[in-house]
C-alpha cells in the first residue's frame, strides 16, 4: 500500500489540491481533461518532463487561473519540444508579484527559474 496517501491510491493523475472554482478555471481544466481523455492517447507518451505537460497545465490553471496558468502551460509545451528542457519541472507555488496580467511573456521565466535553482 502507498503510505503517502494513507493507503489509498490517488483517484486521478491530476493535481487534487484546493482551488477556487471560477468559470475560467473550470473551462481550462475541462479543456485539458478533454485533451487527456481523447487526443493524448493518440499522440502517445512523448513528454520529456515530469509531471507531463497536460498534468502541468491542469495544475497551473488550477493554482494560478486561466490566464497565468494558460501562459505557463504554453511556455512549458514550448520547452518540451526538440532542443528543449527535460526532467522534473514543477508548477511554481507562487508567481512573482512583478508579473502582471498584461506582461504574459514574463511567465516564460518560471520554468527557467525552477531549473536554475536545482
Amino acid at each position: 500500500m502507498c503510505e503517502r496517501h494513507g493507503g489509498k491510491k490517488p483517484s486521478s493523475r491530476n493535481w487534487q489540491g484546493p482551488f477556487r472554482k471560477t468559470p475560467g478555471r473550470l473551462f481550462g481544466l475541462g479543456f485539458i481533461r478533454f485533451y487527456q481523455l481523447t487526443f493524448s492517447s493518440l499522440i502517445g507518451q512523448s513528454c520529456r518532463h515530469l509531471p507531463t505537460c497536460s498534468e502541468y497545465g491542469y495544475e497551473a490553471i488550477a493554482r494560478h487561473g486561466l490566464w497565468a496558468g494558460g501562459f505557463l502551460t504554453l511556455f512549458r509545451v514550448g520547452r518540451c519540444g526538440p532542443g528543449g528542457t527535460h526532467g522534473f519541472d514543477p508548477v511554481p507555488e507562487t508567481l512573482d508579484p512583478d508579473w502582471r496580467w498584461y506582461t504574459p511573456w514574463r511567465y516564460f521565466h518560471a520554468g527557467r527559474r525552477s531549473h536554475a535553482s536545482q
